[in-house]
């Protein structure tokens, strides 16, 4: 079973459902993303028993190297709440529970994250789920946004 958190750098999201929105593969309220991960370190967090999944192939190309990611969940009402960091030309900025759900949206151009992991035991079945520690995810902001950053925000 996994033990230690494990810190990943420069990652790409996919999946993202930082709202908890109700889908084909996720109930109303659970909020979660998928996280590419590269070969190596795919087999090393399977082997310490964590859920990777590998994406379908698309072509030929996919098949020979297939694209490997880690479902990760965000709980916010049992323990310590995940650490959410939005990263602009401002700035950083914690998010809170009601504001996560603006990552769903938003240009990523770099993602840097901790999970840990959550070994659970259910009627004699085992496993791991990796849940989010904290996200520092830095905004790729268009021209404008750089342009009116300094416009204070009216309500």
């Amino acid at each position: 079973m996994a033990e230690d958190n494990v810190t990943m750098y420069g990652v790409q999201l996919i999946f993202r459902n930082f709202r908890g929105e109700e889908g084909k593969y996720n109930q109303a309220g659970q909020r979660n993303f998928a996280v590419l991960l590269d070969e190596q370190i795919a087999h090393d967090l399977a082997a310490d028993g964590w859920p990777v999944k590998w994406l379908e192939p698309r072509d030929e190309e996919e098949e020979q190297h297939p694209q490997a990611y880690l479902p990760v969940a965000m709980k916010y009402d049992k323990g310590r709440p995940p650490r959410v960091v939005m990263i602009t030309s401002q700035g950083k900025r914690n998010l809170e529970e009601n504001e996560v759900e603006d990552l769903d949206w938003v240009r990523m151009s770099n993602v840097d994250m901790i999970v840990r992991p959550y070994n659970w035991d259910v009627n004699g079945k085992q496993g791991v789920k990796a849940y989010l520690q904290s996200i520092y995810v830095t905004i790729e902001e268009d021209e404008l946004e750089l342009k009116y950053a300094e416009v204070a925000n009216q309500r």
